[in-house]
């Protein structure tokens, strides 16, 4: 069931029902109220009418709201690596340059949809140097580009689909006692939000 952010309530058919608008006057008249906002109706509208139309309000807020939090499906591209990407915003800023200071935010991912990391729980982004393996060979390609890959623009979000080669491979990542927190060979998703150079 998804939670809705407002509530409805039925005013009764009444004349002397009264609700205040945000600019503070007084309108009389039976209403619809989403969370102090009133919603005026004719005094000729039956109760079983008013209650569909909240009813309706609601069905049509939940599915807005639905809408809202769905994850739009992502169109893959692949490199000649394995590497595959999908631009959810395409940057306006500069491009990243090899061996650049930069900063970027992401969520990373396995496959099952556990997260395993993401720099906006930790509330700031991620700096290191773009190129030079700082960081997995996915990123820096994903980010700088290549083999046929184009580089991101600062301000740019892309999802990348890591195959283990560009990934931690064989040996995981984050393993004590025969658990990996990135089991060997895994690919990864990452949600990475290219912020500019530092």
């Amino acid at each position: 069931m998804i939670a809705l952010p407002f509530s409805v309530r039925i005013a009764p058919p009444s004349e002397s029902t009264a609700f205040q608008c945000r600019n503070r006057r007084k309108i009389k008249s039976s209403s619809v109220e989403l969370n102090g906002i009133g919603i005026p109706r004719s005094n000729q509208s039956l109760p079983s009418l008013r209650r569909r139309e909240a009813a309706a309000i609601v069905i049509s807020a939940g599915i807005l709201q639905f809408a809202r939090f769905a994850v739009a499906a992502c169109e893959f591209a692949s490199a000649k690596s394995g590497l595959e990407y999908c631009d959810k915003v395409v940057g306006t800023g500069p491009p990243a340059v090899q061996g650049q200071l930069i900063k970027a935010h992401y969520v990373g991912r396995l496959e099952n949809g556990k997260v395993f990391d993401s720099s906006y729980d930790r509330g700031k982004p991620l700096t290191f140097r773009i190129g030079v393996g700082e960081v997995i060979k996915g990123w820096d390609e994903g980010i700088l580009g290549g083999n046929g890959i184009p580089g991101m623009l600062a301000g740019g979000k892309r999802q990348l689909r890591i195959p283990p080669a560009l990934g931690y491979g064989q040996r995981g990542a984050g393993c004590r006692g025969g658990s990996c927190i990135i089991p060997p060979d895994s690919i990864l998703l990452f949600d990475v939000e290219f912020v500019g150079e530092v």
